[in-house]
């Protein structure tokens, strides 16, 4: 053994030249990692004379995407680029390599402005984005009479690659492109599937587009997996002008499928149409809203027909059609047209969620119809129970406190209703009455297999509860109103309704 050493090690003795390599290659990864560690600084045209002196890259406010892209082709895997307070105005796209992390100083300081169809493209594994403002503007259509331009139906920050990371940086865009944010598998890219991409302490505020967009291109590895929003807020997405008429705050699931979504105290207000939405055909598995709150959505004027439920309006705080999706300790105030829409729920959790004031204008006839919690099933579900709304509440709406149509299997546990305006003298409808109620769903049916505990409360509908079609349906908690009619049931044979456990007392009775 120690001939055979001694002839691999040269002129050295036996143990001296293997530690000599070791050694030597200790040192060597120390320097990589030095080098690594040492950011190279790009400063701004308009940045002080200090961060000019210590830039190894200086830009002077023309076409300044040039230098942050040598800068960014210059690290070694795991490098840093670091951003000077100030504005980089960049006519052309940025992409990051594997590995890298393009850092501003906050997004009040450090300003990307994009124009002339630049962008910020993430086509890279592993690349981490903290602490910058985008803007972009003035995105021209070149689409001819033979080819199809598609860079307007991106985002200013497009992410394609998985293991993504997007800390403290804010955005907004005028109508001329379709997302601040998006989420975009287009396997011409990055043909894997995207996943893993996180968002913390991101704001997308006064666009003229989506904030945050999901997107897929293609019929192969649509579906978007492990997504991770923290403390992420939309703001007036499309209330100032819109790139389309369905803009809305989040959009998750577009043409993707989604599964493994957390969407953790989150923020969306002033919404052309919905705050948090999702599309009716993607399939939606594990997606969970924890302490998210949805104000003042809905902004486009309500349709001239309007179908509850239907393609035409959405309008909502939280718009959920099908799939499996929870939301706990979520808010919904003073949306337009829905708190909270669930259509053909299919394993959903509604648990300590609150509304109020949904239907922000007064509601005159039938063409507009505001709902605290609207439940619509229009196609079969498998999961039984196919809702659980636990300890939830409606203050106040302008509409409907509840709506439930053509659904089975629905269970609520303590949910509380408090003075609904009403619509047609009817402060919550529990069934479909017929035809004469243009829904969006092929099932006449009411309501059926059901449970639906609650206190009710109100007196400014004629009738507070109306309770119609339901089949093996249980009712129990309170009813406290000084309606003409505080609890109605019509077209429900003998032993349908089971109205035993629930109290019907005077607006001055109690419990």
């Amino acid at each position: 053994m120690t001939t055979r050493l001694l002839e691999r090690s040269g002129d050295l003795p036996g143990p001296c030249r293997p530690i000599a390599l070791l050694a030597g290659a200790v040192i060597c990864l120390l320097l990589a990692q030095g080098v690594a560690a040492t950011p190279l600084f790009v400063a701004a045209g308009d940045s002080s004379p200090a961060a000019k002196a210590q830039a190894n890259y200086t830009c002077d406010g023309i076409d300044d995407q040039v230098e942050i892209q040598a800068a960014l082709a210059a690290l070694p895997d795991g490098g840093t680029v670091a951003l000077s307070g100030g504005t980089f105005n960049c006519s052309g796209s940025l992409v990051p390599p594997a590995g890298a992390t393009l850092r501003g100083e906050g997004p009040d300081k450090t300003i990307l402005l994009f124009s002339e169809n630049g962008m910020l493209n993430v086509s890279e594994e592993r690349v981490t984005l903290d602490g910058f403002h985008i803007t972009g503007s003035g995105y021209k259509n070149m689409s001819t009479e033979t080819t199809l331009d598609l860079s307007r139906w991106l985002g200013v920050l497009t992410i394609y690659a998985s293991h993504t990371k997007v800390h403290n940086v804010t955005g907004t865009a005028d109508a001329s492109i379709q997302a601040v944010f998006l989420l975009l598998h287009n396997p011409n890219v990055y043909a894997p599937i995207l996943e893993d991409v996180e968002f913390t302490n991101c704001r997308a505020a006064d666009t003229g587009t989506y904030g945050f967009l999901h997107n897929a291109w293609g019929s192969e590895n649509t579906t978007i997996k492990d997504v991770r929003y923290e403390n992420c807020a939309a703001v007036n997405c499309g209330r100032y002008g819109a790139f389309n008429a369905w803009v809305t705050g989040f959009d998750f699931a577009e043409q993707n499928n989604i599964e493994g979504l957390r969407v953790s105290n989150c923020f969306a207000e002033g919404s052309l149409e919905s705050g948090f939405h999702f599309e009716w055909d993607p399939k939606k598995r594990d997606c969970v809203f924890i302490n998210c709150v949805s104000k003042d959505n809905g902004q486009k004027p309500w349709p001239d027909t309007y179908l509850v439920g239907g393609p035409d309006y959405f309008g909502a705080g939280f718009y959920l059609p099908g799939g499996r999706v929870s939301l706990v300790n979520c808010r919904a105030e003073g949306n337009r047209a829905f708190g909270f829409f669930v259509g053909n729920p299919d394993g959903m959790l509604l648990y300590n969620c609150t509304e109020n004031g949904t239907g922000s204008r007064p509601v005159v006839g039938w063409s507009a119809r505001p709902i605290a919690y609207c439940i619509l099933q229009s196609l079969p579900v498998t999961k039984n129970p196919s809702i659980v709304m636990d300890h939830c509440s409606s203050l106040g709406t302008n509409g409907w406190g509840l709506f439930i149509c053509g659904a089975s299997n629905v269970l609520i546990r303590d949910f509380t209703m408090t003075d609904p305006a009403g619509i047609g003298g009817i402060g919550a409808m529990l069934g479909c009455p017929g035809d004469e109620l243009q829904v969006n769903s092929t099932i006449k049916a009411g309501i059926s297999n059901s449970t639906i505990d609650l206190a009710a409360s109100g007196s400014r509908p004629q009738t507070l509860m109306y309770i119609v079609n339901n089949k093996n349906v249980t009712y129990s908690g309170s009813v406290v109103s000084g309606a003409a009619h505080p609890v109605l049931v019509e077209g429900s044979t003998a032993g349908d309704v089971d109205l035993s456990a629930l109290k019907v007392l005077p607006a001055n009775g109690t419990v």
